[in-house]
């Protein structure tokens, strides 16, 4: 598509979930790709600026850099939706169940995809902490199921640390996941399109320091080395690369998305979790693996953008 045909294309970011400052880093970035194209490009913030604003704004098409709660729950998607805005990445259904992790396991798990076993914590109780540590064995990870970006979670070593774990992640969330801890790889695979047309990317493999891939790292620091293509076997990168659209597809998505992997130390894949809405700033894992595949950063954004569509086409837009 050429720039013009993009219409009036608002860049969503910002937003008032616990990942505002990295949303605000992947929409800048968003922003200046789509000007730098030539593409007439307004940035919006749902924190600042109100829905009657969004609806006034007569945007033709809109990105969405939101991360977390609001922006990537099916939240603003179902706003979109009434308005018939076409947005990029997945429908209002897809969004909600992919940033409930729990909900997300319980979906690949019928369709038979192998994810780490886990279970929900329902009490802070002593008895029922030491029960699910010793289901799922130490180590394990403890986590809030609707937060990302690493916030709230805790890689516990041994029974006194389920508590303070407990707590912190019910700082951000109502329910608490526990999780198998895979010791291995910890690889990514982008996805790009929907269906039978959705496309894995390169997988990505992340070598943080001391294998603590949290926050700061993730986005600030310059330790963490990312190789793409991830230095394994061929075959079984094709494997994982194809795991993932399955399991991207299972989930509903479209647009684009990112599946999160461990590969176990005996060559088992395990299926982490899918986000909806990827970072895209400077350290981020989506251009990363665009550009193994001679795709740079503003052409990416041009292709995500061109898949904007409506998951409701039932009335005229």
């Amino acid at each position: 598509m050429k720039a013009s045909e993009f219409g009036k294309v608002g860049v969503l970011f910002g937003g008032r979930s616990s990942e505002r400052e990295v949303s605000i880093m992947s929409g800048t970035g968003v922003l200046n790709a789509l000007h730098a194209r030539g593409v007439d490009a307004h940035a919006f913030d749902p924190a600042a600026q109100t829905l009657g604003e969004l609806e006034t704004a007569q945007f033709d098409r809109v990105f969405i850099a939101l991360h977390g709660r609001g922006g990537e729950d099916g939240a603003i998607q179902g706003v979109l939706e009434t308005l018939r805005i076409p947005y990029t990445g997945s429908g209002v259904q897809a969004s909600a169940i992919a940033i409930d992790k729990v909900f997300t396991k319980r979906i690949w798990e019928t369709h038979k995809l192998p994810t780490p076993r886990y279970r929900v914590i329902v009490s802070s109780e002593r008895a029922h902490l030491n029960e699910v540590a010793d289901e799922l064995r130490l180590p394990l990870i403890v986590k809030p199921p609707n937060e990302g970006s690493t916030i709230g979670i805790s890689r516990v070593s041994g029974y006194s640390g389920m508590a303070e774990a407990f707590t912190l992640a019910r700082k951000y969330d109502d329910v608490v996941l526990a999780e198998e801890f895979i010791e291995g790889q910890e690889l990514t695979c982008a996805i790009l399109g929907q269906g039978s047309q959705a496309e894995a990317l390169p997988l990505v493999e992340i070598r943080a320091p001391d294998a603590n891939y949290d926050y700061h790292n993730k986005y600030f620091g310059e330790a963490t080395k990312y190789l793409c293509p991830a230095p394994i076997d061929a075959a079984l990168s094709e494997t994982i690369r194809q795991l993932s659209v399955r399991a991207y597809n299972a989930l509903g998505a479209r647009g684009w998305g990112r599946i999160d992997i461990m590969l176990s130390k005996r060559g088992e894949p395990f299926l982490l979790e899918l986000n909806t809405s990827p970072g895209m700033t400077g350290h981020s894992l989506v251009p990363i693996a665009a550009r193994a595949v001679g795709i740079d950063y503003e052409d990416l954004v041009l292709r995500i953008l061109a898949l904007a569509t409506l998951e409701q086409r039932g009335s005229a837009q």
